[in-house]
Order: C-alpha cells, then sequence, then structure tokens
C-alpha cells in the first residue's frame, strides 16, 4: 500500500471493501464494527485520517485529508485494544498496520483480510450475537442470528448434513429414487460388496444412515433424507428450501418460461430426482462428440463436465438449515446456478482451483461415487477450462450477504465477439486498438453488460481490488468509460458520446461526425431494448416480486442499477411496492398497477 494505491482508492474505488475514518488523536469505535463487517465478508481496507462525507459522493469535497497526529501511538493503541477482549479474535499482522504519508499528511492504513471460515464470526464486546457485523453496499451492518448461526456451522469441518433427523426412517426413503441410484452406483462400482447388501445397509455405508452407538438411537441423516427421501417426507423436515429448474429459451410470445421443473407433484422432490432431471435438461441441445475410449464408446465433452459440475456445486455448498430456493435458470446465452448460503472460503481462491470445502461432504460423497463431481479442488478449474476453450466469458461466481445466497453465471457469450468489436471500433476507433488487451476486455464486458463494477473485473481478470480500480480509473481518465457514485460503491459503462481527436480539421470534424451518428444508432438500439425491458418487467410482475427476482428473470446481475434505471422511474404508474414501510429491504415486492 502505497499513496499511489490511496489516491485510486479515493477517485474510483470499490467502498464495499474501503473504508475511510477521521481519528487525529485516538482511533474511533466504529472501527472495531468495520473490522468485524470486512473480516465475517471479503476483508477490505480501512484508512484512517481521512473524512468521508457521503452527501457529496463524486465532488471535489467528498474526501477531506485531515491526517493523523502521533501516528505511532496509535498505531499502538490500536494494536492494543486489538489484542485485548474487545475483539474475540486478531486476525492481523504487523504489515497489515501501514503507516503511510499522502500528500504530506500522515494516514494509518489497515488492511483486514477476510477470516477463515473456522475463524468466523469476529464479533466485538465478548457478544457473538449481537457483537457480529457484516458488509454491503450500504456500509457496515449487524449480522443476524441467522447470519451467527449459519457462520457456526461452517465452522465444523466434518459438516452438517452427516446429524441423525429424529424421527425420519428408512420408511421416510423413496424406494423408486433409492433404486435408481442402486442400478448407476452397480454400473459405476460392479465389483463393490455393497452392491449385496440391503437397503438399509447400503445407506449406512454410504453415509445415509446412522446408529449411534452411545444413545442407541438410529435413524436418516440429513444427506440420506434430502437425497433418497419421499417429497412429503422432506417438506415436513425442511419447509425452508425449494427446488425450482426454469428453461427461458426459445420463448414464445407472452410466454414466461419455455419449461420448468418445480413442486407440482409430479416427481418425489428430493435432490437426487432434482440432480438427474435438471442435468439432462441443461445438456439437451448440447451437442456430443464421438470418440472411443478403449472400446467404449465416449461422448462426453469438457463442456458436459462443465454443467454438471456447476449443478453438483450448486448441491453440494448449498446451507440446508437456511431458507431459500435450490434455482437453476436456463437462457439463450447463459446458464445461471443459485443456492442459499455463502462461500466458505474466499473467491479467489476457489477461481485458483485446489481448494474445496463442501459445506456438504456427505452429500458430495453419494454423488462422487456414481460419477458425479471432479477430485477435491479441481471442480471449478474444469468450469473454467470449458468456457475458455469455447472462448466464452470468464464464469462469474458472486457471493450476496444481504440474500444469503451465491450465484454462478456461465455465459455463453464470446469474450469479444465480432459483433462487439465493430461496434467498439465505430466507437472508439484507433484508440480501441491502441488499448492494452486487458483494457479492451473491460470495454467489451462494459458494451455486453451495460453497466459492470470493480467485483467484475476482478473475476474476469483475475485482479485483486486495488488493479482493478487502477485499470477503471485509467479508463475514466481516458473517457472511454464513465464512473457512476452511488453511495458505497461506483459503477461503471460505456462512454456513448466518446469522440476521438480535436475538432481542428474538416477531417477530424467529419470523424467525429460519424462517431455521433453511429453513436445515435446505439442510443437508438438502446432505446428499443429499454422498451422491451420495460414491457418484461409490467409482465413479469403481474404477481408480486423482489429485485433480486426480477433482476434474475431479466438476466440483471446488477440489481441496484437496475432498480434506479427501470423500477424506480415506473413507480406510481404501472409498478408499485408491496410494503412501504420497508420500501428498501430485500424482501420489498413490486407488483403491476
Amino acid at each position: 500500500m502505497d499513496a499511489t494505491d490511496i489516491k485510486v482508492l479515493l477517485e474510483v474505488g470499490e467502498r464495499i471493501s474501503f473504508e475511510c475514518k477521521k481519528a487525529e488523536n485516538n482511533i474511533p469505535k466504529s472501527v472495531w464494527e468495520t473490522y468485524s463487517s470486512f473480516a465475517n465478508t471479503i476483508g477490505g481496507i480501512i484508512v484512517l485520517g481521512i473524512t468521508e462525507n457521503v452527501k457529496f459522493v463524486g465532488e471535489a469535497n467528498h474526501f477531506e485529508i485531515t491526517g493523523i497526529t502521533n501516528p505511532q501511538k496509535l498505531r499502538k493503541e490500536f494494536f492494543d485494544t486489538l489484542n485485548s477482549n474487545k475483539v474475540n479474535r486478531n486476525i492481523l499482522t504487523d504489515n497489515d498496520v501501514e503507516i503511510i504519508d499522502y500528500e504530506g499528511v500522515p494516514l494509518m492504513c489497515i488492511t483486514v483480510p477476510q477470516a477463515d471460515y473456522r475463524q468466523r464470526p469476529i464479533y466485538i464486546n465478548g457478544n457473538m450475537m449481537n457483537g457480529a457485523f457484516k458488509r454491503n453496499y450500504e456500509g457496515d451492518y449487524h449480522c443476524t442470528e441467522e447470519d451467527v448461526k449459519a457462520m457456526i456451522r461452517d465452522a465444523n469441518d466434518s459438516g452438517n448434513d452427516g446429524i441423525l433427523i429424529e424421527h425420519y426412517n428408512i420408511d421416510d426413503i423413496d424406494s423408486a429414487t433409492l433404486n435408481a441410484y442402486r442400478n448407476r452406483f452397480r454400473t459405476a462400482n460392479p465389483d463393490h460388496i455393497w452392491n449385496d447388501y440391503d437397503d438399509k445397509d447400503f445407506l449406512l455405508n454410504i453415509g445415509a444412515y446412522i446408529r449411534d452407538r452411545n444413545t442407541r438411537r438410529e435413524g436418516l441423516t440429513l444427506a440420506g433424507l434430502l437425497v433418497f427421501g419421499k417429497g412429503l417426507s422432506i417438506r415436513e423436515c425442511f419447509d425452508n428450501i425449494r427446488m425450482d429448474y426454469l428453461d427461458f429459451t426459445n420463448l414464445e410470445e407472452e410466454s414466461r418460461w419455455s419449461d420448468r421443473l418445480t413442486y407440482d407433484g409430479r416427481w418425489e422432490n428430493n435432490l437426487y430426482n432434482f440432480f438427474m432431471r435438471v442435468q439432462s435438461k441443461l445438456i439437451s441441445d448440447i451437442k456430443r462428440p464421438f470418440s472411443l475410449k478403449g472400446m467404449e464408446r465416449n461422448d462426453d465433452s469438457l463442456l458436459h463436465k462443465a454443467i454438471r459440475e456447476a449443478l453438483t456445486n450448486l448441491i453440494i455448498h448449498a446451507d440446508y438449515m437456511l431458507t431459500g430456493v435450490l434455482k437453476v435458470e436456463k437462457y439463450d446465452n447463459r446458464f445461471v446456478f443459485s443456492n442459499p448460503g455463502s462461500l466458505k472460503i474466499p473467491v479467489v481462491d476457489i477461481y485458483e482451483g485446489g481448494h474445496s470445502k463442501a459445506r456438504n461432504p456427505h452429500i458430495q460423497a453419494i454423488l462422487r461415487m456414481i460419477g458425479f463431481g471432479e477430485n477435491i479442488g479441481s471442480g471449478f478449474p474444469t468450469i473454467l477450462e470449458a468456457c475458455k476453450k469455447e472462448n466464452w466469458r470468464r464464469p462469474l461466481l458472486e457471493e450476496r450477504p444481504d440474500l444469503h445466497l451465491v450465484e454462478l453465471t456461465l455465459s455463453m457469450v464470446s469474450l469479444i465477439s465480432a459483433e462487439c468489436e465493430t461496434q467498439l471500433l465505430e466507437l472508439y476507433g484507433n484508440d480501441y486498438k491502441e488499448a492494452e488487451k486487458e483494457e479492451q476486455l473491460i470495454l467489451a464486458t462494459a458494451l455486453n453488460e451495460s453497466v459492470i463494477a470493480n467485483n467484475t473485473i476482478q473475476l474476469l481478470l483475475d485482479k485483486n481490488p486495488l488493479e482493478a480500480g487502477k485499470l477503471l480509473y485509467a479508463l475514466v481518465a481516458k473517457n472511454m468509460l464513465l464512473s457512476t457514485n452511488k453511495g458505497r460503491w461506483t459503477t461503471y459503462s460505456i462512454n456513448e458520446k466518446y469522440s476521438q481527436g480535436v475538432e481542428n480539421s474538416r477531417s477530424k470534424t467529419q470523424g467525429v461526425e460519424n462517431s455521433r451518428s453511429k453513436t445515435q444508432g446505439v442510443e437508438k438500439a438502446r432505446s428499443n431494448k429499454k422498451e422491451k425491458i420495460i414491457e418484461h418487467i409490467i409482465v413479469f410482475c403481474q404477481e408480486p416480486h423482489t429485485l433480486q427476482e426480477i433482476a434474475q428473470e431479466l438476466g440483471f446481475s446488477d440489481r441496484y442499477w437496475m432498480k434506479k434505471n427501470y423500477i424506480d422511474p415506473l413507480l406510481g404508474d404501472m409498478l408499485q411496492m408491496t410494503s412501504v414501510e420497508s420500501k428498501n429491504a430485500p424482501t420489498q415486492k413490486y407488483v403491476a398497477i
């Protein structure tokens, strides 16, 4: 961390992971709430000695550099408090707290990493339930009791899907589901001794049934009930969890979906049936290569494996104690997988591969025994490799703490398609050609997505927040991107009015006019697109839906941008909120008037 880094953070930094505080002579009490929130989410940087006025976001007087007095004394005070009973755990090293000279003024920079899942929750004042915080775009907020319990569960390396579910036994198993599984197990493991066991002993050996030697109690494990159970039994025990598959491909006019798999009484709603039915739907129209492996037919492609891996991850990483939906969505240009819970390990480690901490290791083992799921830590790299081979955009894995869900988007869109490159060349000309490859990728993503944020670029280019911020800042400085500050976060979009050169010659003027003409064409196309999106919203909201549900329906990754540009302008005329008292709550729903 140096003065240049701070300058970037102040200019266009992602403020979900950046916090400034005034601290001339002592450590502000609010530092500890931010320490807890950063540690419990994605980490972040706290800078002491800068006052932030949120009323003037994006303006010159947004930040005031006040500095700190006696920096070494303040640093000692910070560590003394950190190592006291103020917080339950110190996760910082000496190198994480730096004194930096910024324009002749001393500042103290505190880099808080994301805490390991075994360390969470990080809390203050000796109060786990009321002293734990998380971070979102609005700042630091108290963890709910549900948040804290989820972090405690995640600290258990053996998982929670092996626990005994009281009063549920072999009678709650769907025999057809178990028979189907055992047939696949027998095919995958023809010589296995378990093939000769009766159903109860078979379930016992695969972790779906348990006998407690101490209490002599026995019955289904959480994994056994969810994977093989009768739908009614599962709904009785886990009425908080639902499963849903939606196919939005080849939509006919006024159709909300072309295919759906949900709780309609036509199938036993357990995880095995959901997995098998959904995977066949996802890969039904993907071409299969033909080759021989020895004397056996091999028609499984890397893309097939990647889609199955994404579906497997959806199931083995879900938190089944939370209220939510295991949802899979298929679009013409992407797949979206979402499940209740959070990421146990940092997203950068997941992209890197070699790291795996399944929330449900027993369910993971059950699926792996019949050939689903790569070796530990290699699953996500398989997805990355497939997308790279297809020249698709890098998969986007996002954690949404406010909604208690994780979402994976596989976009079947080229990094820079011929059409996209043509539009960028028309708008930017030689300036696009001369841009660095990473800059071109950012511009292409901004064009395709309409709006992007720092986290998008982190995942696209495998950068940390600061590195991504520098690239975005450079494009904003060149006027190729426009930045929009939204409180504690910043979004970026294509500058559709960009023009090259100076209007000091006829040729250059003509170039500008041509650029404007092309820009007008882009604007007209986008106007038509906007009208179609508004129509889609009104049709979809004939029934009440949350922002998250609307964003997923439309394929927007940034629901806050969607709200500002599409939802808010419709309020009062075409849309209304179902609860005015809690208009900004995640549970707020919108319905057509």
